[in-house]
């Protein structure tokens, strides 16, 4: 499943002067995936059901 938009970040890329591979988005949406991952069961550790910025 795929968590990020490729055309907005093929723009951020594309503003450094850079061109991006076609599979910068499936690299990028499993960085994302396992950060939100590692952030819930950070809260879940604190007592929490909400998961904040602090937790990434």
């Amino acid at each position: 499943m795929s968590y990020v938009v490729a055309s907005k970040l093929k723009d951020l890329v594309k503003k450094s002067g850079m061109m991006s591979s076609g599979d910068l988005g499936d690299a990028a949406s499993e960085m994302l995936e396992a950060a939100v991952k590692k952030a819930v069961a950070r809260a879940k550790e604190n007592g929490r059901k909400t998961v904040r910025p602090c937790d990434l």
